[in-house]
């Protein structure tokens, strides 16, 4: 455990959320099903196989001493078990809980499974959002809790537009630009099947800043190895140009050669601009396993308005 106390003392818990400790990366040997994050005032830690209640009692003692003013809730997520149930092992969380990242505030839930609102992995591509937002029309699709949105109008967007197919996704959303004190005049939340809304997405475009962030596997919504090339095709019917598009994928099966291949066959008028790093402390031991986000540029003809 002395590896594990030496690295969180590394990391202040302050005001953001992050990830403390990323074992999943498997840079670190017998942590490599474990992760631990801060949501404040909670440490959530999340074990993706089963370890001895030595292991867990250790694991605790060791987050106790690296922050020995920590008195806040303590969470584990046993991934490993179906549901990926969550135990609350001392405290309260806050209701509703609202966490901040870079200036901006959003509401997660803890206790609801896999997805609780806010990734992690995606903070620099949230920030790259920010950047590219001044005065666009910005899409986002499969928009969850719709935090690209967030950082969009926080970067000045002129207006954007989110699409889910989870109702219950785009209902946080809205909660998410409420509790920002973002006017929803600018902001639209669709709760559509992608592939059966792009008569709709065109209307309202064209884009000037486009985010691709589907799931990767996702049965009956989404399938990065069979789907991502129904998106990439109409890129020319959505982007203005000179657009901004970013590029994501979160599959341990696809690396980046399937985006490179991807963009060429399926977006040859799209450009490689830069690969956005992911924040530090997600190091992987092979780069292909963790989150892939790229920047891509679109150097085709404007799309038209239908």
């Amino acid at each position: 455990m002395q590896l594990l106390l030496s690295i969180l003392q590394q990391t202040e818990l302050g005001s953001d959320s992050k990830r403390l400790f990323h074992g999943r990366g498997k840079c670190y040997p017998n942590f490599e099903q474990v992760t631990i994050d801060w949501f404040s005032p909670a440490i959530f830690i999340t074990l993706f196989s089963e370890h001895s209640s030595e292991f867990e009692q250790e694991l605790l003692a060791t987050i106790g001493h690296a922050y020995p003013d920590f008195v806040g809730p303590l969470l584990i997520q046993r991934r490993y078990i179906h549901g990926a149930p969550v135990e609350l092992v001392r405290g309260e969380l806050p209701q509703p809980h609202l966490v901040q990242e870079q200036g901006l505030t959003y509401q997660v839930k803890l206790l609801d499974g896999q997805n609780n609102g806010l990734f992690l992995d995606m903070a620099n591509g949230r920030q790259w959002v920010r950047e590219h937002a001044s005065g666009r029309n910005v899409l986002n699709l499969f928009s969850y809790s719709c935090s690209f949105s967030l950082a969009a109008m926080a970067g000045g967007a002129e207006s954007v537009i989110n699409i889910d197919m989870s109702h219950g996704a785009l209902k946080l959303g809205k909660i998410n630009h409420k509790n920002n004190e973002i006017a929803l005049d600018k902001v639209k939340f669709f709760r559509h099947d992608i592939f059966k809304s792009w008569g709709k997405l065109k209307r309202y475009g064209p884009y000037q800043t486009i985010v691709i962030d589907p799931p990767s596997n996702q049965v009956g919504s989404f399938v990065a190895a069979k789907d991502y090339q129904r998106l990439l095709r109409k890129i020319p019917e959505l982007a203005s140009e000179q657009a901004d598009i970013l590029v994501c994928l979160n599959s341990p099966e696809l690396g980046k050669d399937f985006i490179e291949q991807q963009m060429g066959e399926y977006a040859p008028d799209c450009q490689l601009i830069a690969q956005v790093r992911n924040p530090e402390v997600f190091a992987e031991i092979d780069s292909n396993k963790g989150l892939k986000v790229f920047h891509y540029r679109y150097l085709g003809t404007k799309a038209c308005q239908a």
